[in-house]
């Protein structure tokens, strides 16, 4: 389950994020003192089943919160925290899941969190990452397509990354050599990230990016990959490997040397 919780008292953010935590250390939970901050993290990608909403905030308050969240997640479920109970009115004329009092308990974190209005119907897709030979993305089997060539080389440059983060600066000095980094090469390869993203949204794959502010990767527990099998000494992934490893791409050479000494 992916949890949004905005609050802009840091001990109360700090105190739902550690009772989320313990209703169930599975969750994905992300926590802001901001609103806005919240908000571009759901425009640049994040995906929330839930959102804990503290009402009174600078900047935006939480109406104005779950308002923005509901044109982007129609069926986001919002649940209120306030310490001020005549708000419950506004917050039920917006349909929300739930409304909590601070300070808040775990016990109600849970029976909300039990009785969503939009229960959780997710579809479970298998996403399967090939390396070897050229690279590609599968969902159910079927190859996801990509208008640009670089967003799929973007994907596959993260995938070799293994999980770890990348920089504006190092995904552009990987995609574009020969360009000198500067402001307009930085806005190009937001719009190939931006495409990454919507390209696998349009599968309901994109949880395996992980977006940040300035940096981007890869969750390598959420698809099945030909390399990392390798590297867990899988035998079929290693008789799989005849040579070539991402042929389509330069940079996967140093790669593709480490493949051949670890066979």
């Amino acid at each position: 389950m992916n949890i949004l919780a905005v609050d802009d008292e840091r001990l109360a953010l700090d105190s739902i994020l550690s009772k989320l935590r313990e209703v169930d250390p599975a969750f994905s939970v992300r926590g802001f003192l901001s609103p806005n901050d919240a908000l571009e993290d759901i425009y640049n990608g994040f995906r929330p089943d839930v959102a804990f909403l503290d009402i009174e905030m600078y900047d935006l308050n939480g109406i104005e919160v779950a308002l923005e969240l509901k044109k982007v997640f129609p069926r986001v479920n919002i649940i209120f925290v306030t310490g001020f109970s005549e708000y419950a009115q506004d917050a039920f004329a917006l349909h929300a899941s739930g409304y909590l009092t601070k300070p808040v308990r775990v016990e109600r974190i849970r029976e909300e969190l039990e009785n969503l209005r939009h229960p959780l119907q997710r579809v479970e897709h298998h996403i399967r990452v090939q390396t070897f030979g050229y690279f590609e993305i599968f969902v159910d089997d079927v190859p996801v397509q990509f208008q640009r060539s670089r967003t799929k080389e973007l994907l596959a440059y993260l995938v070799d990354r293994r999980g770890a983060s990348s920089s504006t600066a190092e995904l552009a000095a990987v995609l574009w050599e020969d360009r000198k980094y500067n402001r307009s090469l930085q806005n190009q390869l937001q719009v190939h990230v931006s495409d990454l993203i919507r390209s696998l949204k349009n599968v309901k794959a994109e949880e395996i990016i992980c977006k940040k502010r300035n940096s981007i990767a890869v969750d390598v527990t959420s698809f099945d990959c030909d390399y990392y099998r390798f590297l867990n000494g899988d035998t079929t992934a290693i008789n799989a490997f005849t040579g070539e490893y991402m042929a389509n791409y330069s940079w996967a050479e140093l790669t593709t040397g480490q493949l051949f000494k670890a066979k």
